[in-house]
């Protein structure tokens, strides 16, 4: 592209210099002869008025008289009536500029000059363009190349930033140029690398969200297929069958809106709904897992609540706090329904450690454990709360409470 830019700079300026330059010598040798056509006839003029002046004064008229009349280069000859011609320089040989004067009284003057000396100064002219010519070529050499760096350069660092952007590498970078045009390029890019970034995190995002989440489904699932595995009880095994299957709904319930909050993470699917129906089932699914560990869970507090949010959402929020109450938590878990204004409360406590001081608030923070977890259970737990409109808080942290808010349906008056 530098050659490019570089020949077609040079092309421009030759052919500027070219038509600019021609009509300047043409102008110029014009000039030139004119000039010395001019010379020539001022030097006969002033010759012939000489002859005249002295003829009318009686005075002779002599070589010597009329030498220093005449330019050193030229050829003058001087005729007077009953006088012979006086001839002062040599008589130029070829081609020769002449010019011829005559008097009232039949004097006759002929200065004449070699076009050797126009040539000469003709040729000390068109040196003098030529070399202007070649510094003006010069001038368009640097020229050219300094913009073609300025211009090249700039393409092949964007070049790089576009490779960077296809390689995976969505930083950007903010250099500009000056140059209108190329900084336009560069925002572009940057804007373009910027939505890219955002988009690679909104899927490692999902990616860990959704490896966390699926991960208590599927464990609860595990264990009711263990537990139709263990028993040879046909009751059992359709009991067992009937509850997997239940879970299998809501492991897909949780795929879907894991892959809806990653399209709008404030977008919910609000509905009212039995809050004791999600409750219990949410204890029964566990209980076999705290037996597993020789600890109990349970439910208390009001009954016959309606709670509005996504049931599936409501239940993976509560399974997280179970889950983060059977591994991290000690002693008996209680979930305690409760009403406080227009909300329903789903409280979650343990007889464990509970959350370390210096965490408090943060917990809710991804990758913020203390525990040596992942960190995200909480955080998705949350933003799956507050999508419906509800909001998840730790209302203690030892023992640890935490309490899941969501709006309360009121019957109709």
């Amino acid at each position: 592209m530098r050659r490019r830019l570089i020949n077609s700079t040079l092309a421009v300026v030759l052919v500027v210099i070219s038509v600019f330059g021609l009509s300047l010598v043409l102008v110029e040798v014009k000039t030139i002869e004119s000039s010395a056509q001019d010379g020539v006839e001022s030097e006969a003029v002033q010759l012939i008025s000489v002859v005249e002046n002295r003829i009318a004064a009686g005075e002779e008229v002599a070589p010597e008289s009329l030498r220093r009349q005449i330019d050193p280069d030229r050829y003058a000859k001087i005729e007077v009536p009953g006088q012979p011609a006086i001839e002062l320089g040599s008589r130029p040989e070829g081609r020769r500029i002449s010019a011829e004067r005559s008097g009232p009284g039949g004097e006759r003057v002929t200065v004449q000059q070699s076009y050797a000396v126009v040539r000469d100064e003709i040729g000390r002219t068109l040196l003098a363009i030529l070399g202007v010519a070649l510094l003006a070529v010069l001038a368009a050499v640097l020229l050219a190349i300094r913009q073609a760096r300025r211009v090249a350069s700039p393409l092949i660092d964007l070049a790089e930033t576009a490779e960077r952007l296809g390689s995976g590498d969505p930083r950007p970078r903010h250099r500009r140029y000056g140059v209108p045009e190329l900084d336009r390029v560069a925002d572009v890019l940057d804007s373009s690398a910027e939505r890219i970034a955002r988009m690679l995190t909104a899927e490692r995002r999902l990616a860990a969200d959704a490896s966390h989440q699926l991960r208590t489904p599927l464990t609860a699932l595990s264990m009711r297929l263990e537990e139709i595995i263990a028993t040879d009880d046909p009751e059992t095994v359709k009991e067992e069958a009937a509850i997997a299957l239940g879970q299998v709904e809501r492991l897909t319930d949780v795929v879907q809106r894991l892959l809806t909050n990653s399209r709008d993470p404030k977008k919910g699917s609000a509905v009212a709904f039995d809050l004791d129906e999600v409750v219990k089932q949410q204890v029964e699914e566990w209980r076999p897992a705290y037996r597993g560990e020789n600890r109990t869970i349970s439910c208390s507090g009001a009954r016959g609540l309606r709670a509005v949010g996504t049931p599936g959402a409501v239940a993976q929020v509560l399974a997280t706090l179970i889950e983060n109450s059977l591994t991290h938590g000690d002693g008996e878990v209680d979930l305690h329904t409760r009403v406080t204004g227009n909300q329903v409360v789903v409280e979650v406590t343990d007889q464990g450690a509970g959350v370390p001081a210096d965490l408090g608030s943060r917990v809710f923070e991804r990758t913020v454990s203390g525990r040596n977890s992942t960190g995200l259970g909480l955080a998705v737990a949350r933003d799956l709360a507050e999508a419906d409109g509800g909001r998840l808080e730790l209302l203690q942290q030892r023992p640890p409470v935490f309490a899941l808010f969501l709006s309360r349906q009121t019957d109709p008056s």
